[in-house]
């Protein structure tokens, strides 16, 4: 019995060294994976996730895709001409929990008691699916809605009627095309971009009178404009530098600073300002004109300040930074034979002319 013992004591000291000896490994490897996991984690901060509705079937996924389109072509979701998406396939995806509902089409008849035509939607809409086939609906029409008797025949249920009452003006429904703002954030990295708001389109009610000649419509006049929905601006924050250096001015004359170039290298940099007539160069960039803001600095039609530079560090048309604000490249001058890290901004301080 005590060899027994002894035998068992041997045994259980050996599997508790094992698995302490187990457990150190384990607690080792712990702040390495942790930290192997950090990398990916900042990887996929830009997907997100989207839930698509196609028929009966519902699937969600996580995407770094940047608009509708890509999504759906992503998973090979293929649409017919006919078929249609909400939101549309152009829009971004721009927040997590994103939907996309496909409507997928299907044959329809329509008649204005002339004649009838099959044609293919995805609308439910009335008015939307007569005007989508070619049909003008006027106000008074009545539209209505009925079942196909020759269902078995033509394997379409059902049929869209328009009874004319006489109406000769048309109302319509648009779309107003929402703007986007870039607002500079001087607390986001440099060459990021953020949404601060999303982008609504707007809506409007055009009311047309429309003008025959031999009973053929010639022309629509607008009788009446009235909007549904002010459209919402999208609002992009676009990561800036903050400016440690003081702006140059006129009776400072010259203004040296540290910062970084194109390529994230620390220069020494050396800002001048001259005032010439600056038409001859705007087309370089696709510009026909140039203005004086209320500071004096001559700037482009997209408000970037006028600058010359080296042409070998700065290419003509690159935007960059000088202390007055963001500038774009023109023009040049021989001070960048010996100081090519010199700027040089457009002004109108020494004329006051306004060229």
């Amino acid at each position: 019995m005590l060899n027994y013992f002894k035998h068992h004591k041997f045994l259980s000291f050996g599997f508790l060294s094992l698995f302490f000896i187990f457990f150190a490994i384990f607690l080792f490897n712990i702040p390495r994976t942790f930290a192997e996991s950090e990398d990916p984690l900042d990887e996929i901060e830009s997907e997100k996730f989207v839930t698509i509705f196609d028929r009966d079937e519902k699937k969600t996924i996580k995407t770094d895709a940047k608009t509708v389109a890509e999504v759906l072509e992503r998973l090979d979701v293929e649409l017919s001409p006919s078929d249609s998406t909400d939101p549309k396939l152009n829009e971004e995806i721009n927040a997590n929990n994103f939907f996309i509902n496909i409507h997928r089409s299907r044959p329809v008849i329509i008649s204005d008691g002339t004649f009838s035509k099959i044609v293919s939607t995805s609308s439910f809409e009335p008015k939307s699916i007569l005007t989508s086939a070619g049909l003008t609906v006027y106000d008074g029409d009545e539209i209505s809605l009925e079942k196909n008797p020759n269902f078995l025949e033509t394997g379409i249920s059902e049929v869209y009627k328009i009874k004319r009452n006489g109406g000769r003006t048309v109302t319509v429904e648009e779309e107003i095309p929402f703007t986007e703002i870039k607002e500079k954030d001087y607390n986001l990295e440099v060459g990021k971009t953020e949404v601060k708001q999303l982008g609504e389109v707007g809506k409007k009610v055009l009311v047309y009178e429309v003008l025959y000649i031999d009973g053929v419509e010639t022309e629509r006049e607008l009788k009446e404009e009235k909007i549904l929905r002010e459209p919402v601006s999208r609002i992009i924050a676009v990561g800036t530098p903050k400016l440690s250096m003081n702006p140059l001015t006129a009776a400072m004359g010259r203004n040296r600073y540290t910062t970084t170039n194109l390529s994230g290298a620390t220069v020494e940099r050396q800002e001048t300002y001259y005032d010439l007539p600056m038409s001859g160069v705007m087309g370089f960039c696709g510009k026909s004109s140039y203005t004086i803001r209320e500071d004096g600095a001559k700037i482009d039609e997209d408000g970037y300040i006028l600058v010359a530079a080296d042409l070998n560090r700065y290419p003509r048309c690159s935007v960059v930074m000088t202390s007055l604000g963001e500038g774009k490249v023109y023009d040049t001058g021989t001070f960048a034979r010996t100081n090519p890290e010199q700027f040089d901004l457009a002004t109108d301080w020494t004329n006051r002319d306004g060229r």
